[in-house]
């Protein structure tokens, strides 16, 4: 069900509105030693128009944030206010935000239009209005000729596009997203990430989206908040995330990695860089700050970022040495190879080879990269 404040006036596109702001906030459950903290220390804003989207795994407190804005849970400490007002006194209903969720939540006694229109006839539109509104909605979201249809004579894309088309009429200061795509097929996904963001950005309205996903987290968000334990882990863009994330454990969520390891770490914090060897060979490298020397590091090398060449091939600036393949999945797209060396196996994916390039099965192969696709990690117990 969208929630909406019943006395909000819709708001113009250009409205600067919509700054939401988390300060300290914290949740537990349960008392003495049976009290659970899932949500610690969440300070966040997000800007007016941004795109911000909470990932992580599950337990680590993402959709217990979401519901304390949208007011569904009472944080034990902190605050949550939109545009400096305080919202922690707000029932849901009088919160001036929406809210997508996983299950559609759809009124089943009620046609698409109906369903759509309902927000706009809690707030007492007039009738020519609404319609003008509701008609909007639905086209923005190709539903105008499914406009009498009953939900459950939709399929499940359209039925997410309804709750999408009802949560946006009513043009809230803040739209809140709790999984909405979960229930979908993953074509059926990728294609509904395209219509959310399009409609996001057109209307200019701040979103809070939850998942696991990271495919959507990447392709959908301004900024991903990654949550760990109840707390935040890192919030960055999506390329900082991926590029440059702050521990092994956001490396190692947010797409796949190589840890490798590397000894007489030489850093220079002055240039955010340092060297190390690693493969037999000495390269240097942008560094996390934290990776300094003398602590224990990790290279973080991503798969695409493998180069596999016939063994001999040399480059120069590129950091290689030698393994055995250990397998090679061919996708069509792209080939897999897990690669046996001397710091362990490696992990490499080669886009769009040919036939004559797969390297069989106990093939000796050259295992390089370039030294500005790798990122020096302090290394996690």
């Amino acid at each position: 069900m969208t929630i909406t404040m019943h006395d909000t006036p819709a708001r113009d596109v250009g409205d600067t509105v919509g700054r939401l702001v988390l300060s300290g906030i914290q949740k537990a459950f349960g008392s003495g030693g049976s009290r659970v903290v899932a949500v610690d220390d969440f300070t966040l804003t997000v800007e007016p128009g941004e795109f911000v989207t909470f990932l992580g795994p599950s337990g680590c407190g993402k959709t217990t944030t979401l519901r304390m804005i949208a007011g569904f849970e009472s944080p034990t400490a902190g605050s949550v206010s939109l545009d400096d007002e305080d919202m922690v006194s707000l029932t849901p209903d009088r919160r001036p935000m929406g809210m997508v969720f996983q299950s559609y939540a759809l009124f089943p006694h009620m046609t698409v239009f109906e369903n759509v229109a309902y927000g706009l006839k809690l707030k007492g539109l007039p009738a020519k209005q609404l319609k003008e509104e509701v008609g909007f909605a639905l086209a923005s979201m190709s539903l105008t000729n499914l406009a009498n249809r009953a939900p459950n004579q939709l399929s499940g894309g359209q039925q997410q596009r309804v709750a999408l088309a009802r949560a946006m009429v009513v043009k809230p200061k803040v739209l809140l997203f709790d999984e909405p795509l979960s229930n979908l097929d993953a074509k059926l996904r990728a294609q509904m990430r395209l219509e959310i963001r399009r409609l996001q950005r057109r209307l200019g309205i701040s979103s809070v989206y939850v998942t696991h996903d990271q495919d959507e987290a990447m392709s959908l968000s301004d900024r991903i908040v990654v949550m760990r334990s109840g707390r935040i882990e890192q919030v960055g863009a999506p390329d900082t995330i991926y590029r440059h994330p702050a521990s092994v454990f956001v490396a190692d969520f947010i797409g796949r990695a190589n840890f490798l390891d590397v000894d007489d770490v030489r850093a220079d914090a002055s240039t955010g860089r340092a060297s190390a060897r690693v493969l037999g060979t000495r390269i240097t490298v942008d560094a996390h700050p934290k990776a300094v020397a003398g602590s224990d590091c990790v290279l973080l090398v991503r798969p695409e970022s493998i180069r596999v060449r016939p063994f001999g091939d040399t480059e120069e600036r590129i950091a290689g040495n030698h393994g055995r393949v250990l397998s090679a999945v061919f996708y069509g797209e792209s080939v897999e190879y897990e690669i046996e060396t001397e710091v362990g196996n490696i992990v490499a994916v080669v886009s769009d080879p040919t036939f004559t390039e797969i390297a069989p099965v106990g093939t000796i192969v050259g295992v390089s990269f370039a030294p500005e696709r790798a990122w020096l990690l302090p290394a996690e117990d």
